[in-house]
This record gives structure tokens, C-alpha cells and sequence, in this order.
């Protein structure tokens, strides 16, 4: 809803500006409203019996990580992430004393950039190949999540001999 609908009539010259304002406040509105996601990177490799993922992850916490299988051949990584601020002086404040803040919690500031990654994300990895699901580990350190896959050993199909 624009101010200048009910205070000026949109005619004239001036109605495509008038357009234009009003779907620029609907763009805005329908941007708070909605989740926001994300992409992390991930680099995917390849070793004689097993497959690596390395995804950076900077700043999510391991409790807002969940890695499945959705099937015999298909890692879901997803997780979700929130932008915090620490306020307060260090040296003054013990751990247990800072005041942790989101973005929409951070009164009287004005953002001049904002362009850390917030909200959900999901990778999805499909495997060429039958995994081992039951030996995948997993690790965070420093922002990197490994994770290794190995390949299964067994095979689905059995030969029969027939005597």
C-alpha cells in the first residue's frame, strides 16, 4: 500500500510512478514475510572406496545441521542459520554475560551492508554408486563440514551356480 495512492489521485503523467511505487512496497512487504535461503559450497570428491564432501558452513552451529538419506544413493545436508550480534565489551563481560542479539532484534542500528548468508539451506548429493550407510561419519571444525561416505562393498545382485 503506497502513501501516495491516498493522498494523490494516480492519473495523468504521473500514474506509472505511481504503479511502480506500489509494486515496489509489495516486493518489500513479501521480502520480510519469506524465508530466506541459502546455497553453502561444497567441494565433492572422489576416492577408491569412498566418497568426501567438504562444505563450508561458517558460523552454524552443529545442533542446526542434519545430514540423511532420503535413499540407498542420496545425501540430504540441510540445517538452518541465523545472523547474531554480540554486543557489549569483552573485557568487561564474562561468556556467560554477553547479550546475543538477531538482526531483527538490533535496535537503533542501520545496516550498511548486509551480506552474511541467513535462513535455510539444503544440499541434496546423489551417488553414482550403492553406499555404505551404516559407516558415514561426520565432522565440523573451524566452519567445514566433512563428511565421508564409503562405497558399499556388497554387491545387490548374486550369482547362482547351478550343479
Amino acid at each position: 500500500m503506497s502513501l501516495f495512492r491516498t493522498t494523490f489521485p494516480a492519473s495523468g503523467d504521473f500514474a506509472p510512478l505511481f504503479r511502480l511505487l506500489d509494486d515496489y512496497d509489495v516486493h518489500r512487504a513479501s521480502r520480510q514475510t519469506s524465508t530466506r535461503s541459502f546455497q553453502p559450497r561444497f567441494d565433492v570428491r572422489e576416492s577408491e572406496d569412498a566418497y568426501h564432501l567438504d562444505g563450508e558452513l561458517p558460523g552454524i552451529a552443529q545442533k542446526d545441521i542434519h545430514i540423511e538419506f532420503t535413499d540407498s544413493q542420496t545425501l540430504v545436508v540441510k540445517g538452518r542459520t541465523e545472523r547474531e550480534y554480540h554486543t557489549g565489551e569483552p573485557k568487561e563481560e564474562s561468556e556467560g554475560d554477553k547479550k546475543t542479539e538477531t538482526a531483527e532484534k538490533t535496535p537503533g542500528h542501520r545496516f550498511w551492508a548486509s551480506e552474511r548468508s541467513i535462513g535455510e539451506f539444503q544440499r541434496t548429493f546423489t551417488f553414482p554408486s550403492r553406499v555404505d550407510q551404516d559407516n558415514v561419519k561426520a565432522s565440523l571444525k573451524n566452519g567445514i563440514l566433512s563428511v565421508v561416505i564409503p562405497k558399499s562393498t556388497a554387491s545387490g545382485t548374486k550369482k547362482i551356480t547351478i550343479e
